[in-house]
This record gives C-alpha cells, structure tokens and sequence, in this order.
C-alpha cells in the first residue's frame, strides 16, 4: 500500500509502473484542475488544467492538426500523477525527468499519440513555451511585465472555477478523441 496512490476515481496503483489501465482522463482532468501553475506564486489561482486548455486552443487556432491540439492538452497530463515542479527546479531533477518521461509516454499511448514525430512534439513544446511568456507577464505578482509574445487565440487567463476547468478539459479532450477517432 505504501507504494500505491489513490487517485480521484478510486483507483490504486504504483505511479512508477504506471500502465495504460491505470489512466483515466476524469482523473487527469480533476487533478490538473486543482494544481496552481507557477507553484502558487501568482496573482491568484491558475491551474495546469487551464494552462492545458489555453495551449490546445492556440493550436486549433494555429491551424495545427488534431494531433498536435490533444497532444498540447496532454503535454503535462503526467503532473495529475507526480504533481508539478517549476522548470528553474525540474531540469536539476534528473530522476524526476526520468520518472516524467515514463509516465508521459504512458499516457501518450493510452490516448493514441504515442508516435508524435519530431515536428509535432516539437510544435507542442513552442506553444508550451510560448503561452509561459503570456501567463507570466500577467500573473506574477510584484514580477517586471515581460513582453509577452504573440499568439492566434487570447488565452483565458482568468481566476475559473476548477470544476468548470476540469469539465471542459474532459470534454475537449473527449472531443478530440472520439470525434477525430485518435485512440
């Protein structure tokens, strides 16, 4: 028991043999509804969850393929199961790049993106990085304004309830799923 988590749908499981069994996307929505960006230090609440949601609408407005818009809403699906750490921290903890990376390719599989080239992880990460700039420059508190880049979609960077967050991450991710026949 001591190596297992619990997770919001009941499930027990060792998150360092995670299996494609063990994922659900309730679990993944709730979790990343209720984790804070930045480790808190912002404004006010801002969680993955809307993070996620933001990135995926700015490659549907980019005109990138379904792929590339559910692998956005994913790319940080693994913090519902090791929590978030901020990037000045993260590349010091090799383990936990190690740990992340078998988690994500995990759930990448589970969700039928467990091919992504170079190119399409590579767009992911340019959104990723991307739409840091824009939450940083308005939500660090007492923080120097950086100039944010430019993006196609204006990111909802308001305070959300995380009920309202973990349902449309739900329903989007289901969307893109179902719908697009990506599984």
């Amino acid at each position: 028991m001591r190596d297992k988590m619990n997770t919001y749908s009941g499930l027990q499981f060792n998150p360092m043999e995670i299996e494609e069994k063990d994922i659900l996307i309730e679990d993944i929505g709730h979790a990343l509804s209720l984790i804070c960006r930045g480790g808190g230090h912002l404004k006010y609440f801002y969680s993955v969850g809307q993070h996620s949601i933001n990135c995926a609408k700015e490659a549907e407005a980019r005109g990138w393929t379904k792929r590339v818009i559910l692998a956005c809403l994913l790319h940080d699906a693994s913090e519902a199961y090791i929590s978030d750490i901020i990037r000045p921290v993260k590349r010091y903890l090799t383990n936990y790049l190690e740990i992340e990376e078998r988690i994500m390719d995990t759930i990448f599989r589970k969700f039928g993106l467990g091919d992504l080239s170079e190119e399409e992880n590579a767009q992911v990460k340019q959104i990723d990085d991307q739409m840091l700039e824009s939450e940083l420059s308005e939500l660090i508190a007492g923080g120097k304004r950086i100039e944010a880049p430019r993006l196609h979609a204006a990111p909802d960077l308001g305070l959300r309830n995380f009920m309202d967050v973990e349902n449309e991450f739900i329903a989007m991710t289901n969307e893109y799923i179902i719908e697009h026949n990506l599984k």
